[in-house]
């Protein structure tokens, strides 16, 4: 049977051959630009395949070693090289799920079954590297964003990623209420925010849908929860949707009253702790213990083929990476049940957003 699969996909198999191939991890700054000068030496890439585990040493060649330690084969860095360049080719020439004969007859010959390795968390690769600041060579995992196809998902949405909000300010009717949500315009929830708002009303924020999301963000920040819900109210009131821009318009506003005479980033720095955890292993429906899957980092494919390395070591570099790279999106409104005005039992109005995070 072929082996298929969509941009994302086929692009875990492409940083694969590259990493082989260029036998160095570039780090990036928070453009996504390589940074020449700060990279690690490749030692071996790890696989778990269907039927086995394999190394893939770097030596002069590659060597593929099984998991008993006995070499099975060895191929030229160039060939990985060859490859990666003609993957890179058909990956820009397709859309949607593809299959590619040219690469899955190398793939078979290098004993890669699937295109994506065996994994239980965000690890879609395992890289043993040579850092040349301590000399140690730790085992790390990296998760891998591709910008080969769509934005990928930082955050997933969910029902438990709804945050709840209060309408505060003299009752509607409820025909006033039917009217607001049969708004069907393109961006019907903005719209229907516009309404409220318009009527004389506010909204307070009074908690999350998800019992466990909302402890694991008060683990990360006991304000956090208030932050994000003012972010959210924000990109669903206006034409912000970087997290960057809207972080910056919370901060200025300074909801939690935080003493600012020092210049002191507490938004920036809260949200930047927000992001790396969700990078990095956090689960809105499941409880967050603070220990990270993805121990290495990102890995990411830009759209031009570059392969750049956002390494947890570089904490700084990884922060501003996803702080100004991320953005919020609406996900279908009817799926996660958001968006619309609801009476609860003694008589409250209730209007719930929902939280996505997306890559730009």
């Amino acid at each position: 049977m072929a082996i298929t699969g969509n941009k994302g996909e086929w692009s875990e198999m492409y940083a694969f051959l590259k990493l082989l191939g260029e036998k160095k991890l570039y780090s990036g700054d928070e453009n996504l630009n390589r940074i020449e000068d700060l990279f690690y030496p490749i030692i071996k890439i790890l696989r778990d395949e269907r039927e086995a585990k394999y190394s893939y040493a770097l030596t002069d060649d590659i060597v593929i070693v099984s998991e008993n330690g006995v070499e099975i084969l060895r191929k030229s860095i160039q060939d990985f090289l060859d490859k990666a360049q003609e993957l890179l080719a058909i990956i820009k020439t397709h859309d949607k799920t593809f299959s590619a004969p040219e690469i899955e007859t190398f793939m078979r010959e290098i004993h890669c079954s699937t295109l994506k390795a065996k994994s239980t968390d965000k690890t879609d690769i395992r890289i043993v590297i040579h850092d040349l600041r301590t000399g140690m060579q730790p085992l790390l995992g990296f998760s891998i964003k591709s910008q080969l196809g769509s934005p990928s998902t930082l955050l997933n949405p969910s029902a438990n990623t709804n945050f709840i909000y209060k309408v505060k300010g003299a009752t509607f009717s409820d025909e006033q209420i039917k009217i607001i949500n049969n708004i069907t315009t393109k961006g019907k929830i903005q719209d229907r925010v516009d309404r409220i708002r318009s009527l004389g009303r506010s909204f307070e924020f009074i908690g999350i849908s998800s019992r466990t999301f909302l402890n694991n963000l008060v683990l990360i920040d006991s304000y956090l929860p208030n932050i994000l819900s003012n972010i959210v109210l924000e990109y669903y009131s206006t034409n912000n949707n970087e997290i960057r821009k809207l972080t910056e318009s919370i901060a200025s506003r300074n909801p939690a009253k935080y003493d600012i005479s020092d210049n002191h980033n507490y938004y920036e720095y809260k949200i930047k702790n927000l992001l790396t955890d969700v990078a990095l292993g956090m689960v809105p429906g499941v409880v967050w213990t603070g220990r990270y899957q993805a121990n290495g980092g990102y890995l990411v494919v830009k759209s031009d083929g570059d392969v750049v390395c956002y390494h947890f070591y570089d904490k700084n570099l990884f922060e501003d990476y996803l702080y100004h790279n991320t953005r919020l999106d609406t996900p279908s409104s009817t799926r996660y049940g958001f968006g619309v005005i609801e009476k609860a039992e003694d008589g409250t109005l209730i209007f719930k957003l929902n939280l996505q995070i997306r890559f730009l």
